[in-house]
């Protein structure tokens, strides 16, 4: 390649950006560096922006976002513009970079949004440049800018630790019909973190998360509990890592497929117990959160939660119908509630790339 890569027309390429949730969180102890250690479940999502990235002569990078909400920065600071900074000096080209950001995923909604359009991003600059990243270079960039920026490097279900940024391809759970409500609440995920430090200073961990345990949860199944050390958490990891691996799924290797345990995928989230430690501080500040996780239960979910530190509730559901007809229920008490499904692995890979244009 020459020292610079010059574009003699404008280029544009689309990306789907899709959505994540959590399938549980727990938060460990606060580390040196600011951050805590954490340990959770990614799992990628049908629902999604789309990213469209042009290149043309000229220099500078340019963020156009229609939905015109003031939390979406349009400078340096925007996650997109930050790695397309990073990209253009990786590959070493120049250029003018135009991202356009075709919002439909709430923002601050515990969904990734900001984080999967900033993969978006990376991954439709390299194909409009012609000029791929090595994969430790899509690594490396990610992990920098953001820590749920990795996972959207994988897709499917995948374990997040460290402060989220080390992820895990883990077994996929098969696709689950599910309902997202996304309340006109933006939770600040600082503010969150910092409340979880009061409380747990007030009352410890362990109080917290046995007082709420749920009565069905079975002790010797791996569950995402207190944690002293990140030692502890590594151990949380791995049983929760094999607890996954014995799922069923038609795109795992044999020796996974065959040696499921009886029951369904959402049996045994309830079974686990597995929750996520934000609840206790969101739903404190934002109790209608906590009534729309109860209306997600009421219509039929098998198991809800918040996402990451919200403010988005997702349910899943044993049958697309079921998730249908709850969307449908929800949507008449005032909520805005979308039916919608996990993506696996090998969907979420296929279904990235959009009609260039």
């Amino acid at each position: 390649m020459s020292p610079s890569r010059k574009l003699s027309t404008r280029t544009t390429v689309a990306v789907r950006s899709f959505a994540k949730i959590n399938l549980g969180l727990c938060i460990g102890p606060r580390r040196a560096d600011g951050f805590h250690d954490l340990r959770t479940v990614y799992q990628t999502i049908a629902l999604r922006d789309v990213i469209r990235v042009s290149v043309e002569r000229a220099t500078g990078i340019e963020i156009v976002c229609q939905c015109n909400d003031p939390r979406v920065p349009l400078d340096s600071s925007n996650t997109c513009h930050r790695v397309a900074a990073l990209v253009m000096d990786a590959i070493r080209a120049k250029g003018k970079v135009t991202i356009e950001i075709e919002k439909r995923l709430p923002v601050q909604g515990g969904l990734g949004a900001a984080s999967s359009n900033a993969v978006a991003t990376m991954l439709a600059l390299e194909r409009a440049l012609k000029k791929p990243l090595t994969a430790a270079d899509r690594l490396r960039i990610a992990a920098s800018v953001g820590s749920d920026l990795p996972l959207f490097l994988i897709g499917g279900t995948i374990l997040g630790v460290g402060h989220g940024e080390e992820v895990y391809p883990l077994p996929d759970l098969p696709s689950i019909p599910m309902v997202v409500v996304t309340p006109e609440i933006g939770v600040s995920t600082p503010r969150a973190f910092a409340d979880w430090d009061n409380l747990v200073a007030s009352q410890g961990t362990t109080a917290l998360r046995s007082a709420k345990q749920p009565k069905a949860a079975i002790r010797t199944q791996p569950e995402l509990t207190d944690s002293a050390s990140s030692d502890r958490l590594i151990e949380v990891g791995r049983a929760l890592s094999a607890w996954l691996g014995g799922y069923p799924d038609a795109g795992a290797p044999a020796a996974i497929r065959g040696g499921g345990r009886a029951g369904s995928p959402l049996s045994d989230l309830v079974r686990a117990g597995i929750r996520n430690d934000f609840e206790h501080v969101v739903f404190s500040q934002f109790p209608e959160l906590r009534d729309m996780k109860r209306a997600l239960e009421r219509a039929g979910s098998r198991y809800a939660s918040l996402s990451g530190s919200g403010s988005a509730l997702y349910g899943l559901f044993a049958s697309a119908a079921a998730a249908e007809n709850a969307a449908s229920r929800l949507q008449k008490q005032g909520m805005k509630a979308v039916a919608t499904r996990t993506l696996t692995r090998r969907e979420y890979r296929q279904k990235l790339l959009v009609i260039n244009r």
